[in-house]
C-alpha cells in the first residue's frame, strides 16, 4: 500500500526537472498524476511513459498557467481522467527566459499560482494538501539581497508566496493545508543554468557558501515528502543552506 493510493495529484511544470521527479515519486506512492507542460509535449509524454512503465497512472496536459483556460484545463483533467483531486504541487515558475513580456514573472509566479490554487481548491476534499515550491533567494528576498539577475524572479515568487499565505484562512475553512518548500539553488535546473549564463560563476559561488547544493533528484524527494508530512498548514520546510539566510534549516 502506498501513502497516496486512490489519490490524484497535479504537479505544475512537471515535464522536466524537479516537477518531473516529484511526479514520479508521487506516482510511486500510488497517486494518479497529472503532468503539466507548456510547450514540450514529447518531454511530458516521456514522463508519463516512465510512470506507466513502473505500474503507475499518469496523463500529460498542455496548459499555459498564465491563462485562465490553461488553469481550468489542468484542474478539469484530474477529475475527468481520475475522478478526484487531492494534491496540488505548485512547482511551475520562471521569469528568466528571453522573449517574454515584461510582467511575465509576476503573471506566472504570483497570479498563475493563485488562479491554479483557486481552480483546484474548488475540487479538493477535506484533508487535501497544496505544496508551493520556492527558493531561499525568493523566500528571504526582503531581508537578504539576491543576485541582480534573479531579483525580479525572486520578488515575484515572494509575492506569490505572500498571496498564497493570505488564503490560509480560506483553506482552513475547507480543511485543506498549504505547505511551502524553500530550497537553495538547485544543481542542473533551468533557473541555475540561465543564472550562470547571465552571471558566470554565480552557482559556483553559492555552492562554496553553502558547502553543497542539492541535485534535482535530492530536492524533489524533499518536496514529495511534504505532500504527506505531518506538519501544520502554513509550515515552511527549509531544504539545505538556509542558515546562510538567517534561518537554521
Amino acid at each position: 500500500m502506498g501513502l497516496l493510493d486512490n489519490k490524484t495529484a497535479i504537479v505544475t511544470g512537471s515535464s522536466r526537472g524537479i516537477g518531473a521527479e516529484v511526479a514520479k515519486i508521487l506516482a510511486g506512492e500510488g497517486a494518479a498524476v497529472v503532468i503539466n507542460y507548456r510547450q514540450k509535449a514529447p518531454r511530458a509524454n516521456k514522463v508519463v511513459g516512465e510512470i506507466q512503465a513502473a505500474g503507475g497512472r499518469a496523463v500529460a496536459v498542455g496548459a499555459d498557467l498564465t491563462t485562465q483556460e490553461g488553469v481550468q484545463a489542468l484542474a478539469s483533467a484530474a477529475m475527468e481522467e481520475f475522478g478526484s483531486l487531492n494534491v496540488l504541487v505548485l512547482n511551475a515558475s520562471g521569469g528568466m527566459e528571453s522573449g517574454m513580456e515584461e510582467d511575465y514573472a509576476l503573471k506566472l509566479n504570483r497570479d498563475a499560482q493563485i488562479n491554479m490554487l483557486n481552480a483546484a481548491v474548488a475540487l479538493m476534499p477535506e484533508g487535501s494538501r497544496v505544496v508551493f515550491v520556492t527558493s531561499h533567494q525568493a523566500h528571504f528576498v526582503e531581508t537578504v539581497p539576491t543576485m541582480p539577475e534573479y531579483e525580479p524572479v525572486a520578488r515575484s515568487k515572494r509575492a506569490g508566496e505572500d498571496a498564497l499565505r493570505e488564503l490560509l484562512p480560506n483553506l482552513a475553512d475547507k480543511g485543506i493545508s498549504l505547505v511551502v518548500v524553500s530550497g537553495d539553488m538547485i544543481e542542473g535546473t533551468v533557473t541555475a543554468t540561465l543564472l550562470d549564463r547571465s552571471n558566470p560563476g554565480a552557482i559556483e559561488a553559492r555552492r562554496a557558501e553553502a558547502g553543497k547544493l542539492y541535485s534535482v533528484a535530492e530536492f524533489a524527494a524533499e518536496v514529495a515528502k511534504m505532500v504527506t508530512a505531518d506538519v501544520e498548514s502554513g509550515h515552511t520546510e527549509y531544504v539545505g543552506g538556509a542558515d546562510y539566510f538567517g534561518k537554521s534549516a
